[in-house]
């Protein structure tokens, strides 16, 4: 069994897949697509193998929509939506639009390069499912009851584990200082899992407030899932289901 060096996901799938130049039709009965690819294809969607060497390509046009549906080297992942997510263009720049999928598109960060983290922000190293929580006082009840908790002070938020749908495990406070994530070294440690690095990454504070996000040069990287549309840049790394994609602009 081979799994993703990126995100440690089955890669037998993947493995499997034949290359794939054009989309297969999609099964009858299954929901339309909501938009129609238009013009010249913009770039490629490449399937990787966890050497990173190339299982299959797929066009993307203006409109493209890829999932389950689309067969070729999306076929057979029960991870990956039926219509999991859009790629369109914008004012010059090409993005994608995850399609209310059930386990999300996710990019990879940029080593060193922190990116901010948002309330109820999902992000993945190796194995490890995490959502920022931001610590947010509760009111009183109705009556003016005041709620019982301990002790906040010096925490900003907390990361939840997430290990099933709607279902989150353990959780690990976030406090002013920050906090360094890895395999070996730092404050949250998975030291089962062998696909995130000795030091991975950092969730740090910054004056105003805000919370961010830094891959520390891991081997494997960090990805983030998207809330929103996103632009994305040539060889930007995609995750969706059980696979890892390479885009790469033609225009």
């Amino acid at each position: 069994m081979r799994f993703c060096m990126n995100c440690g996901f089955n890669l037998a799938v993947a493995a499997s897949a034949p290359p794939a130049v054009a989309a297969t039709p999609a099964p009858a009965g299954a929901p339309a697509v909501a938009s129609s690819p238009t013009g010249p294809q913009v770039a490629i969607l490449t399937a990787l193998r966890a050497d990173k060497s190339e299982v299959g390509s797929y066009p993307i046009h203006n409109g493209t929509t890829v999932g389950r549906d689309n067969g070729g080297i999306f076929a057979g992942d029960s991870y990956l939506s039926p219509r999991h997510a859009t790629f369109y263009q914008r004012n010059g720049k090409l993005y994608v639009k995850d399609e209310g999928s059930l386990n999300g598109t996710f990019i990879k960060l940029t080593p060193e390069q922190p990116a901010e983290l948002l309330p109820g922000d999902v992000f993945r190293i190796g194995q490890e499912i995490v959502r920022f929580e931001p610590l947010v006082a509760q009111p009183p009840s109705p009556d003016g009851v005041e709620r019982l908790g301990s002790p906040s002070k010096g925490y900003v938020g907390r990361l939840a584990l997430i290990i099933g749908r709607d279902v989150t495990g353990n959780a690990f406070p976030i406090p002013e200082t920050g906090v360094h994530i890895g395999r070996e070294r730092g404050d949250i440690l998975f030291p089962e899992d062998g696909y995130v690095s000795g030091l991975h990454c950092r969730i740090s504070r910054s004056p105003d407030g805000r919370i961010f996000l830094t891959d520390l040069g891991s081997s494997n990287g960090t990805f983030v899932r998207i809330q929103s549309d996103r632009d994305l840049r040539s060889l930007d790394e995609i995750l969706m289901g059980q696979q890892l994609f390479r885009l790469t602009l033609l225009t």
